[in-house]
């Protein structure tokens, strides 16, 4: 039983369904009738080998991905990939254009200019990383290898709505924190890559979904880890999975389906984000959204408090309250709400009416 009840609204890791944690409780000591716990089968098994197609077919099924792309499971986080796709992508003679929307955006350009030459295709740096540039802003250019950009930025809140059309060149995402949070045409892009502890499961392991074309063409020099086309021709069972995180992301993918899928679980974040965004709104000014309207993130949302003695004030009040994880990223301060696919709507409820009363005692 628990003994302490909380508001879960931490960054990543992040709050996950309480069914699925009951299930993976009620599992521990027995999957699937084999006596063991899914943490000491062989990954070579009958049934962990069942566990790992149904799971990369969930995501098939419910992101709609078309055939010539495939599901796979790799290890070290979205800052791994930041490697990865410049180490596979990045052929001699091209450069790599990447679009430049805050921190974690940067953090993949920094990565990509340890591997060859980088272009920023576009930047909202001069606006302070308040928002993403609108789809007409990122072209290509003639000699580019691919262009990447960061769906949603966890730290600044912002996120794209819209995708470009970069034509022939392959599209990259990083799609970290904001994965199965609503659904996406696959087809846009040439890779898709997110760390599960946002959205879909603990931490520890990362999805990528890759065109084949692009997968099998990866560079023979590079190490076999390293390389995507060894975990297409594995099925990702190269080496040992991280066996737990992918179980429990499949039952988190169930739990997705219970709801009603992607289209379900969007129509929920956007009602949770508007709550929360309109108690930023009426608030006449004390409180204030940084991130511009129309780049709103829907997962991760952004405020200050007018007067920064308050807002320290606040935290510590909400803190008391058994609201975890509104502290903003230390880069950036301030108050970060991440309201991801298992935050309740009644937890987002409970936010907004101390936020209301927070104003009425301090305004």
């Amino acid at each position: 039983m628990l003994t302490k009840s909380v508001y879960n609204f931490n960054p990543g890791p992040a709050a996950l369904p309480r069914e699925v944690l009951e299930q993976a409780r009620d599992e521990l000591l027995d999957f699937a009738g084999t006596g063991m716990s899914v943490m000491e089968i062989s990954h070579r098994s009958v049934e962990y080998e069942r566990l790992n197609d149904e799971s990369r077919e969930r995501i098939r099924r419910l992101l709609g991905v078309p055939a010539g792309y495939e599901v796979l499971y790799l290890q070290g986080g979205a800052s791994l990939q930041f490697a990865m796709v410049p180490l596979n992508l990045l052929v001699p003679g091209k450069v790599a254009d990447y679009v430049s929307t805050g921190s974690w955006s940067n953090k993949a350009i920094k990565e990509a200019r340890t591997v060859g030459e980088v272009r920023i295709a576009a930047s909202t740096e001069q606006d302070g990383y308040r928002r993403v540039p609108d789809v007409g802003e990122i072209r290509p250019g003639p000699d580019a290898a691919y262009v990447h950009l960061t769906s949603n930025e966890t730290i600044g809140g912002v996120q794209f709505h819209d995708f470009p059309d970069t034509g022939s060149v392959p599209l990259v995402a990083d799609m970290s924190s904001d994965f199965m949070s609503r659904p996406v045409d696959v087809s846009k892009f040439a890779l898709i890559y997110a760390g599960a502890q946002k959205n879909v499961g603990p931490a520890g392991v990362t999805i990528v979904i890759v065109r084949e074309d692009i997968a099998r063409e990866s560079p023979k020099h590079l190490p076999a880890m390293l390389r995507y086309d060894t975990f297409l021709k594995s099925r990702s069972l190269y080496n040992t999975p991280p066996v737990f995180a992918i179980y429990m992301v499949n039952l988190v993918l169930q739990w997705i389906e219970r709801q009603g899928g992607l289209e379900a679980v969007e129509k929920l974040n956007r009602r949770k984000a508007d709550m929360l965004y309109g108690a930023i709104d009426r608030s006449g000014g004390f409180y204030r959204g940084l991130a511009e309207r129309e780049s709103r993130s829907t997962v991760n949302i952004t405020f200050a408090v007018h007067d920064p003695a308050l807002e320290k004030q606040f935290l510590k009040e909400a803190e008391q309250q058994g609201f975890v994880g509104l502290p903003g990223h230390r880069e950036v301060g301030h108050v970060r709400v991440s309201a991801y696919n298992a935050v309740s709507e009644e937890s987002c409820k409970a936010l907004v009416e101390f936020m209301e009363d927070f104003q009425r005692r301090y305004g």
